[in-house]
Parts: structure tokens; sequence; C-alpha cells
């Protein structure tokens, strides 16, 4: 009888990319400020979330700072992506945006603590502010551009520049207060406010 030849083992161990290791640890420290905040996003709890040594933190990021410059880039990159399409009109790209804000998945309080972590570190962390300034003219450019197609097809005259940051003003407190306290404003009454900012400039959205 005709012996069978035993299975390869499969190796112990596999090499992570270098790209998949980052992508590892922020989400190992998305998870921990979900569940904790900043109190909560460690070195200590990273590492045990992540299931890795101290050492590859600082190799793939530097400092923790740069681990949550990294975490604020990833957020807001999720973000900005509907600002992003290479198709649709200046009316679909500012719903798009206003979805986005205050859609199902920024509804979910695990996405909420991690914006409000992020935004209370901003002010006192100097990689977190440099990546804010660096995302948030990104912010602000794309929500122009919106506009600035939204204004072309309807033939209105605008001051585009100022009537993006009176929108992403807006945007932004509405965000805050539904976040921390949602029985004081609803997604759609926040909604509704957005629309109802531009509706005089831009005529019925």
């Amino acid at each position: 009888m005709k012996k069978s030849k035993p299975a390869k083992s499969e190796p112990r161990f596999r090499r992570i990319a270098p790209e998949e290791r980052r992508a590892h640890l922020i989400e190992a420290g998305l998870a921990c400020l979900a569940r904790g905040g900043i109190l909560g996003f460690t070195i200590d709890q990273i590492c045990a979330e992540a299931d890795v040594s101290r050492g590859l933190i600082t190799h793939h990021f530097g400092s923790k700072d740069g681990l949550l410059a990294a975490v604020y880039e990833t957020m807001i990159g999720r973000l900005l992506s509907v600002l992003e399409k290479p198709e649709g009109s200046g009316q679909s790209h500012i719903a798009a945006i206003i979805d986005a804000v205050f859609g199902r998945d920024a509804a979910h309080h695990g996405s909420q603590r991690i914006w409000l972590a992020l935004w209370g570190e901003i002010a006192n962390n100097p990689a977190l502010l440099k990546m804010h300034r660096k995302q948030y003219a990104r912010y602000r450019s794309g929500v122009e551009a919106a506009l600035s197609a939204l204004a072309r097809e309807r033939g209105v005259n605008a001051d585009v520049p100022f009537i993006a940051m009176m929108f992403i003003s807006l945007v932004d407190g509405l965000w805050l207060e539904w976040s921390i306290d949602s029985r004081q404003i609803s997604a759609n009454e926040a909604r509704d406010a957005c629309y109802r900012l531009l509706e005089p400039l831009f005529g019925r959205l």
C-alpha cells in the first residue's frame, strides 16, 4: 500500500508588511478611543488591543502622539472621501457631506467618542494640531469646490469661501451638540438646519 505524503504544515509565523502593521495599530488605537476616550489611548492598552510589543508603535509612528495623528488622519479621511468622488453635481456632494456627518455611521457611540476625544486633544497636542490644520484645509477646499459647483449649476454669484466657512461652522456645531445630547437636537433637525442655511442663497435643495 502506497503511503500518502504528510501534509505540509503551515508556517507558525507570517511576515506582516509594514503598511498592514500600521493599519493594524491604527485600528487598535481607534478601538481604544472608542472604548475609553483619550484616557484609554495608552501604550499598554493599544499594545494589548493589537497584541504587539511597545516598540512597534515607536518604530512605525515615532511616538504615541504620532499614532494619534495617524488615527485622526484615518478618521477624517473616511469622512472626506465623500468629497473626492469623480462624478456628481454640487448638490449631490453637499448632500453627501451632510449625510456623512449625520448618518448612521456617525451616530454610532464609538465613532462619536473617537471624534470627541480627538477634538478635545487638538489644542494641546502639537502633532495632532499639525494634522488637523492639514486635514481642515482639505475639508474646507472640498466644501468650497462643492459649493462652487452648486453656484454654477444654479447660476448664482456667491462668496463661496465665506459660505463654506459658515457651513462648516454650522455642521461642526450641530454635530457637537447632537453627539453630546441627541435629545436636544436630532440628526434630521441638524440636516434640515444645514439645508436651510444654503437654500436662501442657492434655491431649494
